[in-house]
């Protein structure tokens, strides 16, 4: 009688237990299942409809001319290089932003002679650069400038007229026809420029 009894009680307690609770599956809004639908079918609509531009073997067809940024003052033209910029991104860190130089490291372009003077050793000094000495503003220079003739004629050409009309320097710019002329006039040099003779040579 006592085991029946303890077994009751234990069929009790079971029953009076509530099952675990388990994760049930909540379908999604109606809503949000018509606004997905809507898209979706706005998206195939759109690829559909949407003009591909040509022949995408042929790749991006854009020039430089019109992926290049717009140019300012002297140089506002889509055809012509923006000395500017070129200045920045391959002289400023040596001659700085202000034109100013380091003093006793880095030459100033500011009131150079060298940059008012002849645009002809100037285009020169771009196109083979300069190892040795060179006395700027009546200080010794003693360092090495790299040779820029990677840069097209019309890059030199923007980049030489900009350093001669900025931070005060009010000299004539530098056409592209003249530094291409240089260019084949010093086409056997093959190192830079060791002193300002070599450079005023010419060659």
């Amino acid at each position: 009688m006592n085991k029946k009894s303890n077994e009751a009680k234990y069929n009790e307690q079971i029953q009076r237990e509530k099952g675990d609770p388990e994760e049930g599956m909540r379908p999604l809004p109606w809503i949000l299942t018509m606004l997905l639908g809507a898209m979706t079918m706005w998206g195939g609509f759109y690829i559909v409809t949407t003009p591909t531009g040509g022949h995408t073997e042929l790749g991006d067809q854009r020039t430089v001319s019109l992926l290049r940024p717009a140019a300012q003052g002297a140089f506002a033209s889509a055809d012509t290089a923006d000395g500017k910029q070129i200045f920045i991104g391959k002289c400023s860190a040596c001659h700085q932003a202000s034109g100013l130089g380091l003093a006793g490291v880095f030459p100033p372009l500011e009131d150079s002679e060298w940059v008012k003077g002849d645009p002809v050793l100037l285009t020169n000094i771009l196109l083979h650069g300069v190892q040795g000495e060179l006395e700027v503003k009546g200080v010794i220079y003693k360092g090495q400038m790299p040779s820029w003739n990677s840069l097209s004629d019309e890059e030199i050409a923007a980049v030489t007229s900009y350093i001669r009309t900025a931070w005060g320097n009010k000299e004539s710019l530098i056409g592209a026809d003249l530094v291409k002329k240089q260019r084949a006039i010093t086409n056997a040099r093959t190192t830079p420029y060791k002193n300002a003779e070599e450079i005023k040579s010419g060659t």
